[in-house]
């Protein structure tokens, strides 16, 4: 049984699926469990979290702290959720609504930024001053850490990589895809798992999956071969970015879309035409916790140090323990 003075929950609350893991404070996991999320339900959400929590603490026997990676940010203005891609979210204060069912301060983060924690802390990334971490799933984000703490931002929306818009464009790119965002052309819109499935699509009048487009590629097959070749080269342009700009240590690479083996090869050739240096060492890595990175992530989202706070009183009454800063 873990030790109940170091247990923490973290939550990752997808488009698709809720996933809780337990961690003790040594990283090691104790329990995990996932449910599909109920879509466009924000009640039936909220319900399902705190099923989920009430759970694990019911089998481990312990109360822990609770962490949340959303697909999303909660605003400094308003208090509540923005930009989330799972957009039944958008508007709501889960954090206080989260904090008043579970009876405990909860914190909150995008899904990117407890990416980059866990992969800063303990990942692929252990050790590097600046880290760029991405999610390439259902949707795309990025989060920035440095010194192994999640950069945040005055607005709170540092990293907010996948809705700037798909870096020099062809003129068959413009002006791009209706993103939810209300914007066209956004990174997103071409390199998420359904941007990639749409340009096979397009392309070839075959509908595949991204990862059947991925598989179809590895054994050969030429239409397949030309819409990940188009992939790779969209993703070196939006990444060469971020290179130009913050000049990152490690990129890693993280949601489903990560696994497709081409991605961590060929580098750093495709940077070359657009990154702004005569060598370019900036490593490209897997995530080293792979699908669980983000959970881990929102698990750490609470220090050591705050562990009593995270198990006290609700969130209304625990100013600033709650939200945007990890």
């Amino acid at each position: 049984m873990p030790n109940p003075a170091t247990l923490r929950l973290g939550i990752d609350l997808g488009g698709t699926k809720i996933e809780v893991i337990a961690i003790d404070g040594d990283g090691r996991e104790t329990e995990r469990r996932r449910i599909a999320s109920p879509r466009d339900d924000y009640d039936g959400t909220v319900r399902a979290v705190a099923g989920l929590v009430s759970g694990v603490e019911n089998a481990l026997g312990c109360r822990g702290s609770v962490g949340i990676g959303i697909p999303g940010s909660l605003s400094p203005a308003t208090g509540k959720i923005r930009n989330a891609n799972s957009t039944w979210l958008n508007g709501r204060a889960l954090d206080v609504d989260m904090a008043s069912v579970l009876n405990r301060p909860v914190r909150l983060a995008n899904d990117a930024n407890c990416l980059v924690l866990s992969e800063s802390r303990d990942g692929a990334a252990t050790g590097a001053e600046i880290v760029f971490a991405i999610i390439l799933g259902t949707g795309v984000g990025g989060g920035i850490a440095v010194h192994g703490r999640p950069l945040v931002g005055r607005n709170a929306i540092s990293g907010e990589w996948g809705h700037n818009p798909l870096p020099w464009p062809r003129d068959d790119e413009r002006p791009g895809h209706a993103c939810f965002c209300g914007r066209r052309g956004c990174i997103e819109t071409f390199l998420s798992g359904p941007g990639l499935a749409r340009d096979h699509a397009l392309a070839t009048g075959v509908t595949l999956t991204a990862e059947d487009v991925a598989a179809a590629a590895a054994a050969g097959e030429a239409d397949a071969g030309r819409t990940l070749r188009r992939y790779l080269e969209r993703l070196a342009r939006a990444l060469a970015h971020v290179i130009n700009v913050l000049d990152p240590d490690v990129i890693v690479l993280g949601g489903g879309l990560s696994n497709i083996e081409a991605l961590t090869e060929g580098w750093p050739d495709r940077f070359h035409p657009y990154v702004l240096s005569d060598r370019i060492d900036t490593e490209i890595v897997r995530a080293r916790h792979g699908d669980s990175s983000g959970v881990r992530g929102a698990a750490w989202l609470w220090a050591e140090e705050e562990l009593d706070a995270a198990l006290g009183t609700p969130h209304g009454n625990t100013p600033g323990l709650a939200g945007i800063r990890p």
